[in-house]
C-alpha cells in the first residue's frame, strides 16, 4: 500500500512538473508569463475580492494548482488550416492519394473538423497572461482610487514586477493606507424655502453622519435619497445636479468638514439663466387615452366620460369599466406630484396583462405655475392568445408518451381588466405492463381542462382599501380544473377549485389567502392496488407462502386472492399459524393500502407569507422566509353538525359517501445564502413541517404529507425512500406528518460556466398524533432526533444562463435505518451511493 501512494504521489508530481514546464509554450523570449500578482496593504496580504478584482490583469486561473485551462490553450497549433495543407504537400503522392481514397470532399471535411477541433482548444483554453506594466500601472491607479473614495487620502500605493530568466514573472502590489478621514461638521445652505423646509424633515435619515469614515458612496446615496425624497414631495423639476457637496480637509488633522448646497432651480431662456424658488406641484387633471396608437394619435375621440376625476377617452368605443382602469392609477387629480405614484401606475397596469407597456407624461398647465396635466396613453394588447406546447417522456411506467397543451387567453372579458386563461391537456402512452395483451399499443390517456380568472383587484363585498390598499398590487385568482387518467396506477379522477387573494406589501414580501381550496379525488381502479405498490405485494405474497396459505410454487392472484387473504389474517380469531410480526406486516399493509385507495374530499384555508431578501437573480448574499399554515375540514365540520349527519362505520362524517380530511398544518422554510466572493457561495436551507389530523380524521391525506430524499432534499436517498423515522419499511412511497430537514451546501467555482459543490444534508419524517402505532415510525421526545439521517456528497453545475444542470452524488453517512447497530459510513461508498439530476440548484 506504501508502496503504490509512493508511486502515485511521485506521478502527481512529474504531471505537475511536466506540466509547469509546458506553462510558457507560447510566450515569447521577450515577454514574460504572468504566474502569480499579490496585494500587499500595510504590509499584510489582501486577498479579498473586491481588493484582487481592482487589478486589470491576473494570473491564469488554476485548479489544483495547474493552469489546466492554460495546458488547454497551449495543446492548439498556430496557422492550423496552412499546417495541414503543408502536410498534405510534404509528400509529393500524399494529397492525391488521400484524394483518391476518401475523395475531395471527405478530405475537406477530414481537414475542416482538424481545424474545428484546433479552435475547440482554444476556445475552451486560456491564452497565457503577458505582464503588460502598462495595465500594471493602471492597476495601481485604480487601487489608489479605492483608497481615496473610501476615507484613506494619503495612501501611497506602487508595484515590483519580479521576472525571473524561465519567462515567467510575478507583481507584488504595496499599499500604505495612512490613517482614514472622518467627518467632522456638517453644515446646509439650502436657497428655497420650501426646500429647506421639506429637507429639515429628511435629515434625520442621512447616510452622511459625523464620526464615520468618508466614503465617496455615501455621497453619491445620499444625493440619490435627497432627490428621491424632493420629488416623492412634489418638487417636480428637481433632480440630482441641484444638490453638491464642498469638502474641505485644509488644516482639520484628518477631519472632513461638509458642506450640502441646494440651489434653486435654473430657468434657461434663450440667451441667460435665471434662478427662482422650486415650487410644489399638483395634478390638476388626469387623462386616459384607452386605445392609443400612434397612427391615431392625431384623431379625434369618439367617446370620453369622467370618472371619479379622471377622464377617460377613446377613439372608438370605451370598452373597459372605468373603475378597472382607474383602480390601477396611482396619479390621483388633485394630489400632489409624487415620483413613485408613476413607477406604481407602471407596475400595476403591467400586472393587468392588458395593455403594452404604457406611456406616461406629465405637461404644466398653461398661466400655472405649480400645476401638471398628466397624460397616460394605453395600448390594448389583442383579446384572444393562443398558445401550444408539447412534450414527449419516457417513465418508469411507460415507455412512451406524449402531450399536447393547447391554452387560450382572453383579456378583459367582463370590461374590468379580468383574463380567462383556459387551458387543457391531453396525452396518451404505452405502458410497460400491461395489464391486457389485447390492449392497443397506446393504453395510457389522461385529460383534463383547467380554468383561472385573475380579476386585478380583491372581489369581495366590503371594501379592504384600508386594509390591502391598491399600491400593494391586490388580485384576486379564481380556478376550476378536472382531470381523468387511466392506466396510471389506480387511475383517478380528480377535480379541484380555488379561491384566493395575493398582494404585496413591498418588494421583497407576498401574502396568498386561499379563502377556499377544494379537491376532491377518486380512485377508479381500486382492485390494481397491489399491482401498483409491488413491494407490499411481495410483502403480503411471503407470508402467504410461508404460512402454507398458497403453494411455495404460486403466488397471490390481484385482487382476488390478496384481499382473501387480508381477509383471512385479519379475522378477529387470526389463524395460529401467522405469527406476532407477520401480523404486524399485515397490518400495515392493510392500513396503508385502505389509506391510498379511499377517495379524499379535501376542503381547505391557508394563509402564505414569503420574505425573499434578493436585490436581483444575481445576488449571491441574501435569506428567503417561507410560511405557511393550512387549515382543512372546519366549515364541512359544522355544516355536518348542522345537517345532522351520520357517522360511517369510521366514526367519520361522508359527504357524498367520502369521508373529508379535517387537519392543521404548517410549514417554516428559512433559506441563507452568504458570498463569500469569487463565485463562492455558502448555502444554508432548514425546514420544519407538522400536519396534525383532528375531528373527522385519524391520518393525513397523502398529497397533504411529507417525505424525504431525493434530489432537492436529503440526496443520500431517493424520493420517498427515506423514514419514517428508523421504521423497517417495506413501502414504495415513505410519507408521514412530520418533517425536519436542515441542508448545507459549500458551492464554488471550477472554470467559466462549470461549478462544483460539497454538501451536508439531515433530516427525516416521522408520524405523530396520528393513528400510526410502530414505535421506531414515531416522534415521541426529543430522543427522536438520534433517528435524523445524515447525507453528505459532492456534485457538479453547469450554467447554461437560462438554467442550471445539476449532477450530485450523495452518499449515506448516518443511517437510522441500523437502529441499535452502528450508524455511522456503513454505506459510505460508491456502491450505495444515490446519483441525483436535477435542474437549478436545490435552495
Amino acid at each position: 500500500m506504501k508502496k503504490q501512494f509512493s508511486k502515485i504521489l511521485t506521478f502527481l508530481v512529474l504531471t505537475g512538473y511536466f506540466s509547469s514546464c509546458d506553462s510558457v509554450k507560447r510566450v515569447t523570449d521577450e515577454e514574460h508569463l504572468l504566474t502569480s500578482t499579490s496585494i500587499l496593504v500595510n504590509d499584510k496580504k489582501d486577498n479579498t475580492e473586491i481588493i484582487n478584482d481592482l487589478l486589470y490583469q491576473k494570473a491564469n486561473r488554476k485548479i489544483a494548482g495547474i493552469p489546466l485551462r492554460l495546458h488547454i490553450y497551449n495543446l492548439a497549433r498556430n496557422n492550423k488550416d496552412s499546417l495541414f495543407e503543408e502536410w498534405l504537400d510534404k509528400k509529393p503522392k500524399r494529397r492525391a492519394r488521400l484524394t483518391k481514397k476518401l475523395s475531395k470532399k471527405q478530405l475537406e471535411r477530414f481537414k475542416n473538423s482538424s481545424v474545428g477541433f484546433n479552435n475547440w482548444l482554444r476556445k475552451t483554453g486560456e491564452a497565457p497572461i503577458i505582464v503588460d506594466e502598462e495595465k500594471t500601472k493602471k492597476s495601481v491607479k485604480r487601487l489608489q482610487n479605492y483608497y481615496v473614495n473610501n476615507g484613506w487620502f494619503n495612501v501611497k500605493t506602487s508595484y515590483d514586477i519580479k521576472k525571473g530568466e524561465d519567462k515567467r514573472a510575478s507583481i507584488e502590489y504595496q499599499v500604505k493606507t495612512g490613517t482614514p478621514f472622518i467627518i467632522d461638521s456638517i453644515s446646509e445652505k439650502v436657497k428655497s424655502p420650501i426646500i429647506d423646509s421639506l429637507y429639515q424633515n429628511i435629515k434625520r435619515n442621512a447616510l452622511i453622519k459625523p464620526n464615520e469614515q468618508y466614503k465617496t458612496n455615501n455621497f453619491e446615496q445620499e444625493r440619490n435619497r435627497i432627490s428621491s425624497a424632493l420629488r416623492n414631495s412634489g418638487v417636480f423639476h428637481f433632480d440630482q445636479d441641484y444638490i453638491t457637496f464642498e469638502i474641505d480637509t485644509v488644516g482639520t488633522n484628518k477631519k472632513v468638514n461638509v458642506g450640502i448646497q441646494i440651489q434653486d432651480r435654473a430657468i434657461r431662456t434663450l440667451d441667460s439663466i435665471r434662478r427662482e424658488p422650486f415650487k410644489i406641484f399638483k395634478i390638476k387633471d388626469v387623462n386616459i387615452i384607452t386605445d392609443y396608437t400612434f397612427e391615431n394619435r392625431e384623431k379625434s375621440f369618439q367617446e370620453s366620460i369622467t370618472y371619479d376625476g379622471y377622464k377617460l377617452s377613446s377613439y372608438d368605443k370605451i370598452r373597459y369599466r372605468p373603475e378597472a382602469l382607474t383602480d390601477a392609477i396611482f396619479i390621483n387629480p388633485g394630489s400632489v406630484y409624487k415620483d413613485i405614484d408613476r413607477t406604481r401606475t407602471y407596475r400595476h397596469l403591467n400586472q393587468l396583462r392588458t395593455f403594452k407597456y404604457p406611456d406616461i407624461k406629465y405637461d404644466t398647465v398653461p398661466n400655472s405655475d405649480n400645476e401638471l396635466i398628466a397624460t397616460i396613453n394605453l395600448t390594448p394588447l389583442k383579446k384572444f392568445s393562443l398558445a401550444f406546447s408539447g412534450d414527449v417522456s419516457q417513465s418508469n411506467i411507460q415507455t412512451f408518451g406524449f402531450s399536447l397543451n393547447p391554452s387560450l387567453l382572453i383579456r378583459n372579458i367582463f370590461r374590468g381588466a379580468e383574463t380567462l386563461e383556459v387551458s387543457a391537456i391531453g396525452s396518451i402512452g404505452a405502458s410497460k405492463d400491461k395489464n391486457n395483451l389485447d390492449d392497443p399499443f397506446f393504453d395510457i390517456n389522461e385529460i383534463g381542462i383547467d380554468f383561472k380568472l385573475t380579476i386585478p383587484r380583491l372581489f369581495s363585498p366590503f371594501n379592504t382599501e384600508g386594509i390591502i390598499p391598491k399600491y400593494m398590487s391586490p388580485s384576486t385568482r379564481i380556478g376550476l380544473s378536472t382531470t381523468g387518467q387511466t392506466n396510471i396506477g389506480l387511475d383517478k379522477q380528480t377535480f379541484s377549485g380555488t379561491f384566493n387573494y395575493n398582494w404585496y406589501p413591498n418588494k421583497k414580501v407576498s401574502n396568498r389567502l386561499d379563502l377556499f381550496n377544494v379537491q376532491y379525488v377518486r380512485n377508479l381502479n381500486v382492485n390494481n392496488y397491489f399491482g401498483v405498490y409491488q413491494n407490499s405485494y411481495n410483502s403480503l405474497n411471503q407470508i402467504a407462502k410461508d404460512v402454507n396459505y398458497i403453494d411455495s410454487n404460486s403466488n397471490l392472484s390481484i385482487p382476488s386472492q390478496t384481499d382473501a387473504f387480508l381477509d383471512y389474517a385479519l379475522n378477529p380469531e387470526t389463524p395460529g399459524e401467522i405469527s406476532s410480526s407477520q401480523l404486524a406486516i399485515i397490518n400495515s399493509v392493510d392500513e396503508r393500502k385502505d389509506r391510498l385507495t379511499e377517495d379524499n374530499l379535501i376542503l381547505s384555508s391557508s394563509f402564505s407569507f414569503i420574505n425573499d431578501e434578493r436585490t436581483n437573480l444575481f445576488d449571491d448574499d441574501f435569506s428567503i422566509f417561507r410560511f405557511k399554515l393550512e387549515l382543512a375540514g372546519n366549515l364541512l365540520a359544522n355544516t355536518s353538525k348542522l345537517l345532522g349527519l351520520k357517522k360511517n362505520d369510521d366514526n367519520r362524517y361522508e359527504i357524498l359517501n367520502v369521508a373529508y380530511s379535517q387537519y392543521v398544518k404548517t410549514e417554516f422554510d428559512y433559506t441563507k445564502h452568504w458570498g463569500l466572493g469569487k463565485k463562492n457561495i455558502l448555502a444554508m436551507r432548514s425546514f420544519l413541517g407538522i400536519a396534525i389530523p383532528y375531528g373527522n380524521s385519524t391520518s393525513i391525506p397523502f398529497s397533504k404529507s411529507f417525505f424525504a430524499g431525493g434530489p432537492n432534499d436529503n440526496r443520500a436517498w431517493t424520493a420517498y425512500s427515506l423514514g419514517p423515522g428508523s421504521s423497517e419499511t417495506i413501502n414504495e412511497f415513505n410519507e408521514a406528518n412530520l418533517k425536519i430537514a436542515l441542508n448545507i451546501e459549500q458551492r464554488f467555482n471550477i472554470f467559466e460556466n462549470l461549478n462544483g459543490a460539497i454538501f451536508v444534508d439531515a433530516g427525516n419524517i416521522w408520524n405523530v398524533l396520528d393513528n400510526v402505532e410502530d414505535d421506531s415510525a414515531t416522534f415521541t421526545d426529543f430522543n427522536s432526533l438520534k433517528d435524523i439521517a445524515v447525507g453528505s456528497g459532492f456534485g457538479l453545475r453547469y450554467d447554461f444562463r437560462f438554467f442550471v444542470f445539476r449532477f450530485d452524488i450523495g452518499f449515506k453517512t448516518y443511517d437510522p435505518f441500523y437502529r441499535d447497530q452502528n450508524r455511522w459510513f456503513n454505506d459510505y461508498n460508491f456502491s450505495n451511493a444515490v446519483y441525483n439530476i436535477g435542474i437549478n440548484y436545490p435552495f
